[in-house]
């Protein structure tokens, strides 16, 4: 199992290889000024997919990556 560190140390390097040093800082920003709620957010993830699409897609995915 990872760290708390090497979790976060993953995703900044995420972050930043995705989006670019300033949008990623935009992310930031807006992640700790929003009282962004984990667990609704997820309640609506994937209401209009079923486990067979997210599975294809996720099978894709994996293909490209």
């Amino acid at each position: 199992m990872k760290t708390d560190s090497e979790i976060i140390n993953t995703g900044f390097k995420s972050i930043f290889s995705t989006l670019g040093m300033v949008d990623a800082e935009r992310f930031i920003m807006l992640i700790k000024r929003d009282k962004f709620d984990y667990t609704e957010w997820q309640k609506n993830l994937w209401t209009d997919e079923t486990v067979e699409s997210l599975s294809e897609k996720a099978r894709k995915a994996w293909e490209n990556s």
